[in-house]
């Protein structure tokens, strides 16, 4: 048997006025790219997006992995950003965009980075490939492994630059999702790191290719990319008070368009765009009763904060409906289903979570047990 009841939330939303109407919003810009996502990076909704999931050869935005897979290695403890690196022969002499490093002046993890991200160098990206893994080749395999745990479904890695290859691919999507996914679970590193816009090295200075930290004080990162293939490309991320978002622009035909046409996108969502925190990380969104347990009831929380992004002034409307899986009987572990929250829109269901138990609810006594399999008998 399954209890359908409503949570505290839809009783707020009923009270709100009747009159509420739907938002008015144009539909998502016509761009002059191959391809594009934007996402809110709070609650991982595609805002507006084109051609999403069309394979595109990725060029350097490549990098983001391979920073990401290097920020694993040293939360792990595998490197560390004082560390100094070999340069290898492969690297020293790699095409592409360079910081120039050298292989007879040491160069640390830390310096490798900088080099990667604000100056897309490839020979960082090898150097930092083979310190993590021994060898480009095993590094790529790294990079395919963590784009499966991530979601990247449409992505496959040959290299830790992306330099052109036939095999190494990925879309927008995926990228929207590898993107939020670094700035998520290495907020330290992002802030760091992708809002730098000059960096020196070898006595040589190399501006940040992401023009717009210069032109929008609320971009703080991402990456450019840029083959004859692949065309102009740009990850951006934007903040604005509790709103983040994330947009992916591949396949412009010029530099200054691939600016252009991402910044279009991302005044876009925070015009007509509104992020609502519904529900902290562990707040309780309802007690549930427990039979057979040596507590009576638990509750029900969900696992990470969680958003509502929508056209402004359609919050107004949502209303929510809980589910949970009744009856609920002793033991009950924490972090375990016991229910579920879903949100709709004027009757179409627009976001359901998961609810999990809050702690674990042990089996009462003997006589407790015999006590709740009455209740239970008496109850059906």
């Amino acid at each position: 048997m399954r209890l359908t009841f409503s949570s505290p939330l839809f009783f707020c939303l009923l009270l709100l006025p009747f009159f509420a109407v739907a938002a008015q919003i144009p539909p998502s810009p016509a761009l002059a790219v191959k391809a594009y996502v934007l996402e809110d990076f709070n609650s991982g909704n595609i805002i507006a997006s084109y051609n999403k999931d069309e394979h595109i050869e990725p060029a350097s935005l490549t990098k983001i992995m391979t920073a990401y897979v290097t920020f694993d290695a040293l939360h792990h403890g595998h490197l560390k950003l004082d560390q100094v690196l070999p340069v290898s022969e492969k690297a020293w002499r790699t095409e592409g965009s360079k910081m120039f490093i050298d292989p007879k002046t040491p160069v640390t993890v830390d310096e490798l980075l900088h080099g990667m991200i604000i100056q897309s160098g490839n020979d960082a990206s090898i150097t930092l490939a083979i310190g993590v893994a021994g060898s480009e080749e095993q590094f790529a395999d790294m990079m395919n492994k963590q784009a499966a745990k991530l979601g990247m479904t449409s992505t496959h890695f040959i290299n830790a630059t992306g330099l052109p290859d036939s095999n190494h691919y990925t879309t927008a999507n995926d990228l929207a999702i590898l993107a939020s996914a670094l700035i998520r679970d290495f907020p330290q590193e992002y802030k760091r790191l992708y809002s730098v816009k000059e960096y020196t090295y070898n006595k040589i200075t190399q501006p940040n290719r992401n023009r717009l930290l210069w032109l929008d004080a609320a971009v703080d990162g991402m990456k450019t990319g840029h083959t004859d293939i692949a065309g102009y490309c740009l990850i951006a991320s934007s903040k604005r008070d509790n709103l983040r978002f994330v947009s992916v622009v591949l396949g412009a035909a010029t530099e200054a368009m691939r600016i252009s046409e991402s910044q279009k996108l991302l005044n876009y969502g925070f015009q007509f765009y509104e992020s609502t925190l519904v529900y902290k990380q562990s707040q309780t969104v309802n007690t549930l009763r427990i039979y057979k347990g040596q507590d009576k009831t638990v509750a029900a929380i969900l696992n990470n904060d969680f958003y509502l992004t929508l056209p402004k002034g359609d919050y107004a409307r949502v209303k929510a409906n809980m589910t949970s899986q009744q009856p609920l009987i002793a033991p009950i572990k924490a972090g375990q289903e016991i229910g579920k929250i879903s949100f709709a829109l004027d009757g179409k269901t627009i976001n359901e979570q998961k609810l999990l138990a809050a702690k674990t609810i042990q089996q009462a006594g003997f006589f407790g047990r015999v006590l709740d399999s009455i209740r239970l008998l008496l109850n059906k």
